[in-house]
């Protein structure tokens, strides 16, 4: 009787401990809304908003809170058979801390104000955002009217994208558009929207994984972990929705048998983002995995072509002519957050040579992900957690090694398929994620653009390095 009464003192302990220690990271929050009473016109991008403290200082506070939460979060996966009995409590809890972030201010990246500005110029202005940027519609003559009264469009007018159409698939679009209308202009309602809605998302994308996996482990290490909370609810960023669409496009195909659903779902997540489409061949194989070789085949390019049709259609919202795609490729042309902004800094000859060690890879990984497909087509026996292992791996390659870019929260492209990997790669990705945000601690300091993000690309090398390291010296398996 007595240890089961200490087992539930530990759990209260651990739970009270990490509403705590998130209540203290969204005390700055509470500040500034206290001082300021909106967030129009807030750029206090990686600052950590506490003003009586210099940045070093506030790096340091930020770190330490941020270290307590981890250290919590990991304490909170070891002993989760003691603290929650049940997966009520656990749902429950997850949306108590989800709440509380709700009021975090999204301190490391404005995206979503972009977000909000081009689903506004959209739904109030009737402006079609993938051919007129936000700049474009409000220097119009007679334009800057508007932004006396639409605080949404005024904060989206002076964000760092404001100047670029839109970089996201029509679905993504499509949902700006909506929630911006919502905001009804008040650009303090429209992120507390969009804020709710990434929560709602959060808790549905907890379901689906607990329903896929059967696992509270798995649950609690997508719903409690520091870096999808930030990320994705605090910083409000669209790959929350891309988790939702590819979980669902998995439960459609594992638990319903019905690939025609899991295709709409997975074409729903490649319009938003564009890299999920590297998933397709592994369930639609998967699907057709009891025909033989040459009909697999063939089901595969009729279920492409299928999915290609499905996605297609999400472009008939905006489309006027070929130049919708043109925002596929405005992000790899920057360079920022990557190893090859170390290789640009460092190495000036030969000349072009990010560019052309990126081509060079982009071509190894084409040859060796359309080989790798011919093989599973080949197969005789075809599991689904090994080949989506294998789809995992190459978003791996895509994300680290592709994308020139990079930016803390992609990934999050790891979470979907998380639950089918190898315990020492689950590990492996949550260290990852997590060290992203100490990672961003070096903007915290110096600002975002401290050269071009240089700091923050070696941090998160060294830091995946030392924790491979330790990894492999000490072996030591996820407990399921």
């Amino acid at each position: 009787m007595e240890k089961i009464y200490k087992k539930e003192n530990i759990g209260i302990l651990l739970k009270a401990s990490f509403i705590i220690s998130v209540i203290i990271f969204a005390i700055p929050s509470i500040k500034y809304y206290l001082q300021h009473r909106t967030i129009y016109k807030f750029e206090e991008w990686f600052k950590y908003l506490l003003k009586d403290t210099d940045r070093l200082e506030q790096t340091i506070i930020y770190i330490i809170i941020l270290i307590s939460m981890t250290l919590i979060y990991f304490l909170i996966i070891k002993n989760r058979n003691k603290i929650f009995k049940n997966n009520k409590r656990m749902y429950i809890y997850i949306a108590i801390i989800s709440i509380i972030f709700i009021v975090v201010i999204p301190f490391t990246c404005s995206d979503v104000f972009y977000y909000l500005g081009v689903g506004r110029i959209n739904s109030e202005y009737n402006q079609n955002p993938y051919y007129t940027t936000i700049k474009e519609f409000v220097e119009q003559q007679g334009n800057e009217k508007y932004i006396e009264k639409d605080t949404v469009l005024a904060q989206g007018y002076i964000n760092d994208w404001a100047n670029s159409t839109v970089v996201y698939g029509p679905i993504w679009t499509l949902i700006c558009r909506i929630v911006a209308s919502m905001s009804l202009g008040n650009i303090d309602f429209g992120l507390f929207i969009f804020k709710l809605i990434n929560v709602i998302v959060h808790l549905l994308n907890c379901y689906l994984i607990y329903k896929l996996s059967n696992k509270k482990i798995f649950t609690l290490l997508y719903g409690l972990n520091p870096f999808i909370l930030i990320e994705g609810i605090a910083c409000v960023h669209n790959d929350m929705f891309v988790i939702l669409f590819t979980l669902a496009s998995f439960y459609f195909l594992l638990k319903r048998k019905n690939i025609l659903i899991s295709l709409v779902f997975l074409a729903l997540a490649t319009s938003i983002k564009y890299f999920t489409i590297l998933i397709l061949p592994f369930i639609v194989i998967y699907y057709v995995r009891e025909y033989k070789p040459l009909k697999r085949f063939s089901s595969c390019i009729l279920y492409g072509g299928l999915f290609a049709f499905i996605l297609g259609i999400t472009y008939l919202l905006y489309i006027k002519d070929l130049e919708v795609f043109s925002g596929l490729f405005i992000q790899q042309t920057k360079l920022a957050k990557s190893f090859y902004i170390i290789l640009t800094e460092y190495f000036t000859t030969p000349e072009g040579i990010a560019e052309k060690l990126n081509k060079l890879l982009l071509e190894i990984f084409v040859i060796i992900y359309f080989f790798t497909c011919i093989t599973i087509i080949n197969k005789k026996e075809i599991k689904f957690s090994k080949e989506i292992q294998k789809a995992n791996y190459f978003i791996i390659a895509f994300l680290f090694l592709l994308i020139t870019n990079f930016q803390p929260w992609y990934i999050m492209w790891l979470f979907p398929c998380l639950i089918w990997q190898k315990s020492e790669d689950i590990k492996l990705i949550i260290q990852v994620s997590l060290i992203s945000q100490f990672a961003n601690s070096v903007f915290l300091i110096n600002g975002e653009g401290w050269k071009n993000g240089t700091p923050f690309s070696y941090f998160m090398v060294l830091g995946t390095l030392i924790v491979v390291i330790y990894n492999t010296r000490k072996p030591k398996k996820l407990r399921r």
